[in-house]
């Protein structure tokens, strides 16, 4: 566990676990209240990106016909397992760095 606190008060692991428990919406929040905690804005980064990815996907998959229900249901088997790895793993203050889009929000961190 992470015994640093971050900007909004809350100890790190639990406000990285709140980027990912509220998905996209999780990560926009503690993008804008985050001001100095590396860890918390690592994890609202990847939290948008994937899971912005994961709706773009569904949204692009009812436009394939006979293969789009496949495919949804595949983005939403995905997105379950990746919600159930990023809560878990934030909350106990580990840097899970998700492929491609881990290295993505590592680039933009260091723009922050």
């Amino acid at each position: 566990m992470s015994p640093m606190k971050s900007s909004s008060g809350l100890n790190e692991n639990i406000a990285g676990m709140l980027c990912y428990l509220f998905t996209f919406i999780g990560g926009i929040i503690f993008l804008a209240v985050e001001k100095r905690s590396r860890f918390v804005l690592f994890h609202a980064l990847q939290s948008v990106t994937v899971f912005g990815l994961i709706m773009v996907g569904h949204v692009l998959s009812a436009f394939l016909p006979l293969f789009g229900p496949l495919v949804a249901s595949l983005l939403s088997l995905l997105g379950i397992i990746v919600w159930l790895l990023t809560v878990i793993s934030s909350l106990q203050g580990k840097w899970l760095k998700l492929p491609w889009v881990g290295d993505f929000a590592e680039k933009q961190l260091r723009h922050l």
